[in-house]
């Protein structure tokens, strides 16, 4: 809905309200209580454009059928003020109603007025969201399930915003505790293998087997030379965690950069230990009661909370578990920095946490409802039909890094947010770079092209697009002019719609049926017509459709093209 839209639904369920109670007064209807009803929009809209089930709602409170309470309201109702004509009653007692002239006018000179802040609202009332993605581990590359979630996670991000909300990105990232210990074991041994050979060290059998770790140690030996293979073990490894590090957070960043996503806050997970964030968050646990010791480690009492089994929070050896760190990072974004709402986006392989960790945040005295957690399905990479494991370019497991060197950025990111976060998807290498309309994304952004082109062709005849009065936008009355304008309305509630079931998706299927109507709508309709005014009040509906896909393939980072 447009903003229009969306006053025009809040003034018809009032005018609804309004015309039983009038109906209490004249006796049509008896003495009660208004209940709650719904107002929506039909699937067949030749029943009419928005449909109330205020009657069926009613039927309980009333002691009347449907149909009789339905023909009460209809006999009262007084539609002026809103974006209605007429109301009809239908079946068992539903009330359609029926949009006016005047919306369809209004919803043009809208879209034209706002132009790049058409969709936006204040729906989220600036409350403050993080949303935590990809948050890889910077022991290795980033793979394929980190490209979904960074695409799905910023989009998020971006539909957040444009509800309204005021949004954080942040990263996490795992350099403390347990594997960066793994981490360090490995570059060390591939380290000493370089001096000593491989057969003479053996390399750790929990360690990451990597080839970027060897190539790590071989950037490290190249510049320190063999200074630290007899240094003690402890300091060796920290010379080569302090060295390779760093060097793969910047490769991290980097080609999520490629990506076109940056994030506002990069958080380090040694910050909550060495600040005493984490002994706070264990020491809060304990005088709460939620912390036992057994075995020479310290548990979390998780079953307290609905888990359905307990936690280890500190190793024998004294080292904090990731989970102990989690939940101490947790309370950092809610207590620390104030977010009112935190989203995470895990992988479907974390759906056993999800509960761990909500449950948690109720143990240390927080609301565990405000943590949510979108979890991202599995995707398979497909090329003629075949399911892809390897880089033809490198001749490994496909990175992040090897599917933006083959893939543009604009189909990455418009594809992995086809579908829902929940369900697995095939994306298929070869339509991603195809150039027809088999490809949604091309398929979009030629809609847009298209629009430029009409009005380059039109300018060069000398038609140019101005202005036009609310009687010569009355004349957009097509079939297809209509159901463009209808949809073109539907934006801002849309967006909204996206942001609260936390589903980029919905915003990608918008912009295609978009483009579909769109390509309809000028099929049908000559924009340079015989009549000038219908001419110049087709360019602005042009202009309009413009700027909602502009609007939307923006808001997800992705171009608008303007010739194709």
């Amino acid at each position: 809905m447009s903003k229009i839209e969306l006053q025009a639904a809040e003034r018809l369920k009032e005018a609804i309200r309004t015309a039983m109670r009038k109906s209490m007064e004249n006796g049509a209807l008896p003495k009660a209580e208004i209940p709650d009803f719904t107002v929506e929009v039909p699937a067949d809209r030749s029943h009419g454009d928005r449909a109330a089930n205020a009657a069926m709602a009613a039927a309980k409170a009333f002691h009347l059928a449907p149909r009789k309470i339905a023909e009460a309201i209809a006999a009262t109702i007084d539609l002026e003020g809103t974006c209605f004509d007429r109301c009809e009653i239908a079946g068992p007692g539903f009330l359609n109603f029926f949009l006016n002239r005047r919306f369809y006018v209004d919803v043009v000179k809208e879209i034209l007025r706002e132009g790049p802040k058409y969709g936006r609202s204040d729906w989220g009332k600036k409350r403050k969201v993080m949303v935590e993605f990809v948050s890889a581990n910077p022991t290795g590359p980033m793979h394929m399930g980190n490209a979904r979630g960074g695409a799905l996670g910023d989009c998020l991000a971006s539909v957040l915003d444009a509800a309204g909300f005021d949004v954080s990105r942040e990263f996490y990232v795992n350099d403390a505790g347990n594997q960066i210990l793994k981490f360090g074991r490995s570059l060390a041994a591939r380290y000493l293998q370089i001096y000593k050979g491989g057969d003479a060290v053996e390399f750790p059998e929990d360690g990451y087997h990597g080839e970027d770790i060897k190539e790590r140690a071989a950037e490290f030996a190249k510049i320190y030379g063999d200074k630290y293979v007899d240094a003690p073990e402890e300091e060796r490894q920290k010379a080569l965690v302090d060295f390779t590090l760093p060097k793969n957070i910047e490769k991290m960043k980097s080609d999520l950069e490629k990506y076109r996503i940056v994030y506002d806050t990069w958080f380090l997970e040694s910050t909550l230990h060495n600040d005493g964030e984490l002994d706070e968050t264990i020491g809060i646990l304990k005088d709460r009661g939620m912390t036992y010791e057994k075995d020479g480690a310290l548990w979390y009492r998780a079953t307290a909370n609905g888990a359905e089994k307990d936690e280890v929070l500190i190793r024998r050896n004294g080292t904090p578990t990731y989970f102990a760190a989690d939940i101490a990072y947790h309370r950092n974004k809610f207590v620390k920095r104030g977010f009112e709402r935190v989203i995470d986006v895990w992988g479907a392989d974390h759906h056993g946490h999800v509960a761990r960790m909500k449950g948690a945040m109720d143990a240390i005295g927080l609301d565990g409802s405000k943590l949510d957690v979108v979890l991202i399905q599995l995707v398979r990479l497909v090329r003629g039909g075949e399911v892809v494991r390897m880089s033809k370019r490198t001749g490994k497991a496909i990175q992040l890094g090897d599917l933006l060197d083959e893939v543009p950025v604009d189909a990455a990111r418009f594809y992995f947010n086809l579908r829902e976060a929940n369900s697995q998807m095939d994306f298929d290498l070869d339509l991603a770079v195809q150039q027809d309309s088999q490809n949604p994304v091309y398929y979009v952004q030629y809609a847009h092209a298209r629009i430029c082109s009409i009005v380059k062709k039109l300018a060069a005849e000398g038609i140019h697009p101005r202005a036009c009065t609310d009687e010569e936008l009355a004349l957009l009355t097509a079939p297809e002019e209509t159901e463009l304008i209808r949809h073109l309305s539907a934006c801002t509630e849309e967006i909204i719609a996206s942001a609260r079931a936390y589903d980029p998706a919905r915003m990608t299927r918008y912009v295609v049926t978009l483009a579909t109507l769109f390509h309809k709508f000028y099929t049908a309709c000559r924009v340079k017509d015989e009549g000038e005014s219908l001419t110049a009040a087709r360019l602005n509906l042009c202009l309009a459709a413009a700027t909602v896909l502009k609007n939307v393939l923006s808001m997800f980072k992705i171009t608008a093209p303007e010739s194709m």
